[in-house]
């Protein structure tokens, strides 16, 4: 497994950080952006913490993964094509969610708040508008089951077992699931404020986040092209993925913070009479 630190405190680092630019993905933003509008639409108590909810139940199945071919570790080898097949499905939704993203804010009405678009949430029907903490787990769990997300917690579990089997696994899974519950659940709490107001605040802040989250898509998406097609650059990148981790969370964080500052700088939106 080239693409995984051997250090084992450095493994959970990187691990930490996928977990956190999974919960960045433009799938969880959507999802979890219309699952806290139902829920406030209601005056559900549950509807700032959908976001917790959303991370808790997709990071169980993470962890069962972890578990489950922690297991096996020590009679499975990671097949090649698990890697390959894992980067080019997660190559072209991210690919897909850059664009749709970019597209939403570029076309959206000046006094449009921008939501953020996802694919996933469209074939879950009345599950994606759960407004019920349960359905909100459920819904979850159920983004958990797509192959990206189960290779990549495969790749990390047979890491994580090889340094000391199953309870290694485990802590790594748990790693993975902490990352994306900070991103998820910061998501989910920042949403539920935003939807309260319809000012520049919100208009302008939702769109440098969907420009970050269309972007940092594309450029994920362009970095394992990369590291797939250019053997000098995946050598120069090995070792780096806490770098680019971080890079891809203080992206999106900045955009929050960014937004806001252009948003106390905006002059009032004019409406037609």
């Amino acid at each position: 497994m080239p693409s995984l630190p051997t250090d084992f405190t450095a493994l959970a680092l990187v691990v930490f950080l996928l977990g956190a630019r999974h919960g960045l993905d433009a799938d969880h933003l959507a999802t979890i952006d219309g699952l806290t509008r139902v829920g406030s639409r209601q005056g559900a108590r549950h509807a700032p913490f959908s976001g917790v909810l959303f991370s808790l139940g997709h990071g169980a199945v993470v962890v069962a993964i972890a578990a489950l071919v922690g297991s096996w570790s020590a009679r499975w080898q990671t097949p090649l094509w698990l890697e390959q097949s894992g980067l080019w499905i997660s190559v072209f939704f991210l690919t897909l969610l850059g664009v749709v993203n970019l597209r939403a804010v570029l076309t959206a009405a000046p006094s449009e708040v921008v939501a953020p678009v996802g694919i996933k949430g469209r074939f879950l029907g009345r599950l994606a508008r759960a407004d019920r903490p349960l359905t909100v787990l459920l819904v979850g769990a159920l983004f958990a089951l797509s192959f990206d997300t189960i290779s990549q917690a495969a790749l990390f579990a047979v890491a994580g077992a090889r340094f000391g089997g199953v309870p290694n696994a485990l802590l790594l899974g748990s790693t993975f699931l902490a990352g994306m519950l900070l991103t998820d659940g910061c998501n989910g709490w920042l949403i539920a404020r935003l939807i309260k107001r319809s000012d520049a605040l919100a208009r302008i802040t939702s769109r440098v986040m969907g420009l970050a989250v269309g972007l940092s898509s594309l450029a994920v998406a362009a970095l394992g092209i990369a590291r797939y097609a250019l053997p000098g650059f995946a050598a120069w990148s090995e070792g780096r993925e806490l770098v680019f981790g971080v890079a891809v969370v203080l992206l999106v964080c900045g955009s929050f913070v960014g937004g806001r500052w252009l948003a106390r700088r905006a002059p009032p939106l004019i409406r037609p009479a």
